[in-house]
Protein backbone atom coordinates (compact mmCIF):
# COMPACT_ATOMS: atom_id res chain seq x y z
CA UNK A 1 0.00 0.00 0.00
CA UNK A 2 1.38 3.45 -0.83
CA UNK A 3 1.87 6.22 1.58
CA UNK A 4 -1.31 8.08 0.66
CA UNK A 5 -3.08 5.24 0.85
CA UNK A 6 -2.57 4.52 4.33
CA UNK A 7 -2.75 8.19 5.16
CA UNK A 8 -6.11 8.15 3.96
CA UNK A 9 -7.28 5.02 5.32
CA UNK A 10 -5.49 5.89 8.67
CA UNK A 11 -6.90 8.80 9.07
CA UNK A 12 -10.77 7.81 8.32
CA UNK A 13 -10.38 5.51 11.58
CA UNK A 14 -9.20 7.73 13.85
CA UNK A 15 -10.70 10.99 12.51
CA UNK A 16 -12.61 12.85 15.15
CA UNK A 17 -12.24 10.00 18.02
CA UNK A 18 -12.48 10.99 21.59
CA UNK A 19 -8.72 10.56 23.25
CA UNK A 20 -7.85 7.47 21.26
CA UNK A 21 -3.92 8.65 20.95
CA UNK A 22 -2.97 9.21 23.86
CA UNK A 23 -1.36 6.92 26.61
CA UNK A 24 -3.43 4.84 28.75
CA UNK A 25 -2.65 6.73 31.77
CA UNK A 26 -3.60 10.10 29.97
CA UNK A 27 -6.75 9.02 28.71
CA UNK A 28 -7.66 7.86 32.36
CA UNK A 29 -6.61 11.46 33.45
CA UNK A 30 -8.13 13.55 31.46
CA UNK A 31 -11.81 14.15 32.12
CA UNK A 32 -14.17 14.83 29.44
CA UNK A 33 -18.28 15.04 29.71
CA UNK A 34 -20.27 13.06 28.68
CA UNK A 35 -22.68 15.36 27.51
CA UNK A 36 -21.04 19.03 26.15
CA UNK A 37 -22.74 21.03 23.79
CA UNK A 38 -19.88 22.64 22.46
CA UNK A 39 -16.65 21.37 21.14
CA UNK A 40 -12.94 22.51 20.82
CA UNK A 41 -11.44 20.39 18.42
CA UNK A 42 -7.59 19.65 17.84
CA UNK A 43 -6.06 18.64 14.73
CA UNK A 44 -2.59 17.55 14.28
CA UNK A 45 -0.93 14.30 13.63
CA UNK A 46 -2.44 11.96 15.88
CA UNK A 47 -1.21 8.86 14.28
CA UNK A 48 1.78 8.40 11.59
CA UNK A 49 5.53 9.24 11.33
CA UNK A 50 5.16 12.62 13.33
CA UNK A 51 2.37 11.06 15.60
CA UNK A 52 4.46 12.67 19.04
CA UNK A 53 3.83 16.37 18.19
CA UNK A 54 0.07 15.27 18.47
CA UNK A 55 0.51 13.48 21.21
CA UNK A 56 2.17 16.20 23.00
CA UNK A 57 0.49 18.96 21.76
CA UNK A 58 -3.05 17.59 22.51
CA UNK A 59 -2.40 16.85 26.36
CA UNK A 60 -1.91 20.79 26.92
CA UNK A 61 -5.51 21.06 25.07
CA UNK A 62 -6.66 18.59 27.99
CA UNK A 63 -4.94 20.26 30.32
CA UNK A 64 -6.61 23.61 29.54
CA UNK A 65 -10.01 21.89 29.23
CA UNK A 66 -9.42 19.66 32.38
CA UNK A 67 -8.99 22.93 34.65
CA UNK A 68 -11.68 24.94 33.18
CA UNK A 69 -14.08 21.90 33.32
CA UNK A 70 -13.27 22.05 36.82
CA UNK A 71 -14.15 25.35 37.02
CA UNK A 72 -16.95 26.06 34.97
CA UNK A 73 -19.15 23.08 35.89
CA UNK A 74 -22.25 25.33 33.95
CA UNK A 75 -20.05 24.89 30.80
CA UNK A 76 -17.92 21.50 30.26
CA UNK A 77 -16.64 21.91 27.00
CA UNK A 78 -15.73 18.53 25.09
CA UNK A 79 -13.08 17.63 23.26
CA UNK A 80 -12.85 15.86 19.83
CA UNK A 81 -9.71 14.66 17.87
CA UNK A 82 -9.13 15.67 14.11
CA UNK A 83 -6.31 13.27 12.80
CA UNK A 84 -4.75 14.52 10.04
CA UNK A 85 -1.27 12.79 10.26
CA UNK A 86 0.68 16.40 9.98
CA UNK A 87 0.14 16.12 5.63
CA UNK A 88 -1.99 17.81 3.21
CA UNK A 89 -3.63 14.53 2.44
CA UNK A 90 -4.91 13.67 5.75
CA UNK A 91 -6.20 17.03 6.64
CA UNK A 92 -8.07 16.63 2.90
CA UNK A 93 -9.93 13.65 4.19
CA UNK A 94 -10.96 14.94 7.78
CA UNK A 95 -11.59 18.69 7.35
CA UNK A 96 -14.51 18.26 5.78
CA UNK A 97 -16.31 16.03 7.84
CA UNK A 98 -15.05 18.63 10.89
CA UNK A 99 -16.29 21.73 8.93
CA UNK A 100 -19.72 20.35 8.87
CA UNK A 101 -19.88 19.39 12.42
CA UNK A 102 -21.64 21.46 14.08
CA UNK A 103 -20.43 21.11 17.59
CA UNK A 104 -17.25 21.76 16.99
CA UNK A 105 -17.10 25.90 17.42
CA UNK A 106 -13.25 26.31 17.33
CA UNK A 107 -9.92 24.64 16.52
CA UNK A 108 -6.99 24.35 18.08
CA UNK A 109 -4.36 23.69 15.18
CA UNK A 110 -3.73 22.76 12.57
CA UNK A 111 -0.33 22.00 13.79
CA UNK A 112 1.47 21.67 10.25
CA UNK A 113 1.77 24.23 7.26
CA UNK A 114 0.68 21.60 4.97
CA UNK A 115 -2.33 20.48 6.65
CA UNK A 116 -3.25 23.62 7.54
CA UNK A 117 -3.09 25.03 4.24
CA UNK A 118 -4.99 22.23 2.66
CA UNK A 119 -8.03 22.50 5.13
CA UNK A 120 -8.74 26.51 4.85
CA UNK A 121 -10.98 26.27 1.91
CA UNK A 122 -13.23 24.15 4.03
CA UNK A 123 -12.71 25.89 7.76
CA UNK A 124 -12.87 29.43 5.73
CA UNK A 125 -16.30 27.82 4.14
CA UNK A 126 -17.84 27.11 7.58
CA UNK A 127 -16.33 30.19 9.36
CA UNK A 128 -14.73 27.79 11.84
CA UNK A 129 -11.91 29.80 13.99
CA UNK A 130 -8.93 28.38 14.14
CA UNK A 131 -5.83 29.08 16.66
CA UNK A 132 -2.51 26.78 15.49
CA UNK A 133 0.54 26.34 18.08
CA UNK A 134 3.21 25.22 15.74
CA UNK A 135 2.13 26.47 12.32
CA UNK A 136 5.42 28.67 11.10
CA UNK A 137 4.85 28.53 6.80
CA UNK A 138 5.11 32.70 6.33
CA UNK A 139 2.30 32.17 3.79
CA UNK A 140 -0.31 31.15 5.86
CA UNK A 141 -0.98 34.48 7.02
CA UNK A 142 -0.02 36.55 3.82
CA UNK A 143 -3.05 37.89 2.18
CA UNK A 144 -1.17 38.21 -1.00
CA UNK A 145 -0.81 34.71 -1.72
CA UNK A 146 -4.36 33.87 -2.00
CA UNK A 147 -3.68 30.12 -2.13
CA UNK A 148 -2.01 29.70 1.18
CA UNK A 149 -3.87 32.30 3.01
CA UNK A 150 -6.08 31.10 5.88
CA UNK A 151 -7.76 34.38 6.71
CA UNK A 152 -9.88 35.51 8.23
CA UNK A 153 -10.40 32.18 10.29
CA UNK A 154 -6.41 31.37 11.03
CA UNK A 155 -4.47 32.60 13.79
CA UNK A 156 -1.44 31.54 14.74
CA UNK A 157 0.72 31.54 18.17
CA UNK A 158 4.02 30.94 16.97
CA UNK A 159 6.57 33.02 15.11
CA UNK A 160 6.92 32.70 11.05
CA UNK A 161 9.69 31.25 9.48
CA UNK A 162 10.79 34.46 8.16
CA UNK A 163 12.15 34.65 11.66
CA UNK A 164 12.90 31.29 12.37
CA UNK A 165 15.13 30.84 8.84
CA UNK A 166 17.76 33.63 9.72
CA UNK A 167 17.79 32.35 13.82
CA UNK A 168 18.38 28.65 12.44
CA UNK A 169 20.95 29.65 10.01
CA UNK A 170 22.84 31.69 13.14
CA UNK A 171 22.58 29.19 15.39
CA UNK A 172 23.94 26.44 13.00
CA UNK A 173 27.37 29.18 12.71
CA UNK A 174 27.69 29.78 15.84
CA UNK A 175 30.97 29.39 17.57
CA UNK A 176 32.02 27.39 13.82
CA UNK A 177 35.31 28.23 12.45
CA UNK A 178 35.16 29.11 8.54
CA UNK A 179 31.09 27.70 8.32
CA UNK A 180 31.20 25.50 5.29
CA UNK A 181 27.28 24.89 4.86
CA UNK A 182 25.19 21.93 3.42
CA UNK A 183 21.60 22.39 3.34
CA UNK A 184 18.46 19.97 3.37
CA UNK A 185 14.79 20.37 2.86
CA UNK A 186 12.09 17.71 3.02
CA UNK A 187 10.30 19.10 0.03
CA UNK A 188 7.34 19.81 2.82
CA UNK A 189 5.24 23.58 2.30
CA UNK A 190 7.44 24.02 5.23
CA UNK A 191 10.52 22.68 5.27
CA UNK A 192 10.93 24.26 1.51
CA UNK A 193 9.46 27.86 2.99
CA UNK A 194 12.24 27.64 6.48
CA UNK A 195 14.33 26.34 3.90
CA UNK A 196 14.73 29.87 1.73
CA UNK A 197 15.06 31.94 4.94
CA UNK A 198 18.12 30.13 5.89
CA UNK A 199 19.85 29.64 2.59
CA UNK A 200 18.70 33.56 2.30
CA UNK A 201 20.32 34.39 5.91
CA UNK A 202 23.37 32.07 4.69
CA UNK A 203 24.23 34.07 1.77
CA UNK A 204 23.92 37.44 3.82
CA UNK A 205 26.63 36.11 6.27
CA UNK A 206 29.96 36.59 6.07
CA UNK A 207 32.85 34.08 5.88
CA UNK A 208 30.46 31.82 5.50
CA UNK A 209 30.45 28.81 2.11
CA UNK A 210 27.17 27.26 1.55
CA UNK A 211 29.06 23.94 0.19
CA UNK A 212 25.60 22.56 -1.44
CA UNK A 213 21.83 21.81 -1.02
CA UNK A 214 19.41 19.24 -1.65
CA UNK A 215 15.83 18.43 -1.39
CA UNK A 216 14.58 15.02 -0.21
CA UNK A 217 11.09 13.12 0.01
CA UNK A 218 10.14 14.04 3.64
CA UNK A 219 7.20 11.39 3.14
CA UNK A 220 10.19 8.75 3.03
CA UNK A 221 11.20 8.16 6.69
CA UNK A 222 13.25 5.42 5.81
CA UNK A 223 15.03 7.64 2.89
CA UNK A 224 18.94 6.07 2.07
CA UNK A 225 20.64 9.55 2.72
CA UNK A 226 24.21 8.19 1.31
CA UNK A 227 24.03 9.90 -1.53
CA UNK A 228 23.54 13.17 -0.16
CA UNK A 229 26.16 12.76 2.42
CA UNK A 230 28.63 11.82 -0.10
CA UNK A 231 28.28 15.12 -1.08
CA UNK A 232 28.71 16.28 1.94
CA UNK A 233 31.56 14.89 3.03
CA UNK A 234 33.14 15.50 -0.19
CA UNK A 235 31.71 19.35 0.11
CA UNK A 236 33.71 19.06 3.37
CA UNK A 237 30.65 20.66 5.30
CA UNK A 238 31.08 21.33 8.93
CA UNK A 239 27.59 22.55 9.55
CA UNK A 240 24.35 20.42 8.04
CA UNK A 241 21.16 22.05 8.25
CA UNK A 242 17.99 20.33 7.95
CA UNK A 243 14.15 21.95 7.40
CA UNK A 244 11.63 19.29 7.90
CA UNK A 245 10.32 16.95 10.61
CA UNK A 246 12.01 14.71 13.08
CA UNK A 247 10.76 11.39 11.89
CA UNK A 248 13.16 12.07 8.63
CA UNK A 249 15.99 14.53 10.78
CA UNK A 250 16.32 10.99 13.31
CA UNK A 251 17.15 8.88 10.08
CA UNK A 252 19.44 11.38 8.65
CA UNK A 253 21.36 12.31 11.41
CA UNK A 254 21.86 8.47 12.65
CA UNK A 255 22.67 7.71 8.83
CA UNK A 256 25.47 11.19 9.03
CA UNK A 257 27.08 10.25 12.43
CA UNK A 258 27.21 6.60 11.14
CA UNK A 259 29.25 7.87 8.50
CA UNK A 260 31.25 9.43 10.87
CA UNK A 261 30.02 13.15 10.10
CA UNK A 262 31.69 15.21 12.96
CA UNK A 263 30.15 18.18 12.63
CA UNK A 264 27.17 20.41 13.87
CA UNK A 265 23.57 19.35 12.66
CA UNK A 266 20.83 21.93 13.04
CA UNK A 267 17.33 22.11 12.62
CA UNK A 268 13.79 24.06 12.99
CA UNK A 269 10.49 23.51 14.82
CA UNK A 270 9.99 20.50 12.83
CA UNK A 271 12.69 18.67 14.70
CA UNK A 272 11.67 20.10 18.16
CA UNK A 273 10.21 16.97 19.75
CA UNK A 274 11.38 14.10 21.57
CA UNK A 275 10.49 11.79 19.24
CA UNK A 276 13.29 13.17 17.59
CA UNK A 277 16.13 11.94 20.30
CA UNK A 278 13.55 8.24 20.65
CA UNK A 279 14.10 7.94 17.07
CA UNK A 280 17.56 8.90 16.63
CA UNK A 281 19.51 7.65 19.76
CA UNK A 282 23.05 8.55 20.94
CA UNK A 283 23.14 10.49 17.13
CA UNK A 284 20.73 13.08 18.39
CA UNK A 285 23.24 14.29 20.89
CA UNK A 286 24.85 17.94 20.23
CA UNK A 287 22.28 18.98 17.88
CA UNK A 288 20.98 22.37 17.21
CA UNK A 289 16.83 23.21 17.28
CA UNK A 290 15.32 26.26 17.24
CA UNK A 291 11.26 26.97 17.60
CA UNK A 292 9.23 29.16 18.42
CA UNK A 293 7.80 27.73 21.70
CA UNK A 294 8.04 28.77 25.32
CA UNK A 295 9.08 25.98 27.90
CA UNK A 296 5.98 24.86 29.83
CA UNK A 297 8.17 24.11 32.67
CA UNK A 298 9.30 27.46 33.02
CA UNK A 299 6.09 28.51 34.06
CA UNK A 300 6.94 27.14 37.35
CA UNK A 301 6.99 23.71 39.51
CA UNK A 302 3.78 23.69 40.64
CA UNK A 303 1.76 24.22 37.11
CA UNK A 304 3.84 21.63 35.81
CA UNK A 305 3.39 18.71 38.58
CA UNK A 306 -0.32 19.28 38.40
CA UNK A 307 -0.23 19.13 34.50
CA UNK A 308 1.58 15.88 35.17
CA UNK A 309 -0.96 14.56 37.91
CA UNK A 310 -3.50 15.42 35.81
CA UNK A 311 -2.42 14.11 32.20
CA UNK A 312 -0.19 11.34 33.00
CA UNK A 313 2.86 12.89 31.31
CA UNK A 314 5.12 15.85 31.85
CA UNK A 315 4.79 18.67 29.63
CA UNK A 316 5.76 18.02 25.72
CA UNK A 317 6.96 20.24 23.44
CA UNK A 318 4.57 23.03 22.42
CA UNK A 319 1.85 22.25 25.65
CA UNK A 320 2.53 26.19 26.33
CA UNK A 321 1.08 27.38 22.82
CA UNK A 322 -1.97 25.07 22.99
CA UNK A 323 -2.71 25.88 26.46
CA UNK A 324 -2.80 29.34 25.54
CA UNK A 325 -4.95 28.56 22.19
CA UNK A 326 -7.18 26.35 24.19
CA UNK A 327 -7.77 29.23 26.92
CA UNK A 328 -8.63 31.92 24.05
CA UNK A 329 -11.27 29.94 23.11
CA UNK A 330 -12.31 28.95 26.17
CA UNK A 331 -12.35 32.58 27.82
CA UNK A 332 -14.39 33.43 24.79
CA UNK A 333 -17.24 31.14 25.39
CA UNK A 334 -16.91 32.05 29.30
CA UNK A 335 -17.68 35.53 27.67
CA UNK A 336 -20.89 34.86 25.99
CA UNK A 337 -19.64 33.02 22.74
CA UNK A 338 -20.75 30.16 21.81
CA UNK A 339 -21.25 30.23 17.75
CA UNK A 340 -17.98 29.77 15.13
CA UNK A 341 -18.70 33.20 14.18
CA UNK A 342 -18.98 35.01 17.87
CA UNK A 343 -15.79 33.13 18.59
CA UNK A 344 -13.98 34.39 15.60
CA UNK A 345 -15.26 37.93 16.42
CA UNK A 346 -13.77 37.25 20.14
CA UNK A 347 -10.43 36.13 19.20
CA UNK A 348 -10.24 38.78 16.61
CA UNK A 349 -10.83 41.81 18.79
CA UNK A 350 -9.80 40.43 22.30
CA UNK A 351 -6.62 40.58 24.15
CA UNK A 352 -5.17 37.98 26.28
CA UNK A 353 -2.66 36.58 28.63
CA UNK A 354 -0.17 33.41 28.23
CA UNK A 355 0.90 30.98 30.81
CA UNK A 356 3.94 33.33 30.68
CA UNK A 357 1.90 36.20 31.68
CA UNK A 358 2.59 37.68 28.01
CA UNK A 359 -0.03 39.64 26.52
CA UNK A 360 -1.75 38.03 22.89
CA UNK A 361 -3.79 39.76 20.61
CA UNK A 362 -3.95 38.86 16.91
CA UNK A 363 -3.47 41.46 14.23
CA UNK A 364 -5.65 41.79 10.93
CA UNK A 365 -3.84 38.23 9.29
CA UNK A 366 -3.84 36.01 12.51
CA UNK A 367 -0.21 36.97 13.69
CA UNK A 368 0.32 37.46 16.97
CA UNK A 369 1.13 41.94 17.37
CA UNK A 370 4.35 42.32 18.10
CA UNK A 371 7.89 41.07 16.86
CA UNK A 372 7.78 37.35 18.20
CA UNK A 373 10.92 35.18 19.37
CA UNK A 374 12.95 32.37 18.67
CA UNK A 375 14.41 29.86 21.45
CA UNK A 376 17.81 27.90 21.13
CA UNK A 377 17.14 24.14 22.18
CA UNK A 378 20.35 21.88 22.22
CA UNK A 379 19.77 17.83 22.60
CA UNK A 380 22.28 16.78 25.72
CA UNK A 381 22.47 14.20 28.17
CA UNK A 382 19.05 12.77 25.60
CA UNK A 383 17.00 15.19 26.02
CA UNK A 384 16.28 18.33 24.38
CA UNK A 385 17.45 21.45 26.95
CA UNK A 386 16.52 25.49 26.44
CA UNK A 387 19.84 27.47 25.98
CA UNK A 388 17.53 30.91 25.48
CA UNK A 389 16.58 33.31 23.36
CA UNK A 390 18.34 34.14 20.00
CA UNK A 391 18.70 38.25 19.80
Amino acid sequence: MNKKMKIALGVVAASLVMSSALPTSAQAAFSNPKNPKLYIGYQGPLTGDNKQTGIDEIAGVQFALSLYNAAHPGYQIGLKEIDDQGSGTGAGVVAPGTAKDKSIVAIVGPAFSGASVASFPYYRAAHLPMISPSATKVTLTDPTVKSDFGGPYFHRLPSKDDKQGPSLAHLAIKGVTAPAVYVVNDQSSYGVGLDGYVQKALAASAGVTVVGKDSVDGTNTTLDFSPVISKITAGKANVVIYSGYYAQAAGFVKQLRNAGYKGIFASGDGTYDPGFITDAGTAAEGARLTASSAVFQDAGKAITDKFTKLIGTAPGTYATEDYDATNIILSCITAGSHTRDKIQDCINKGSFKGLMGNAISFDANGDVAGTGFINSFLVKGGIIVSTGQIK
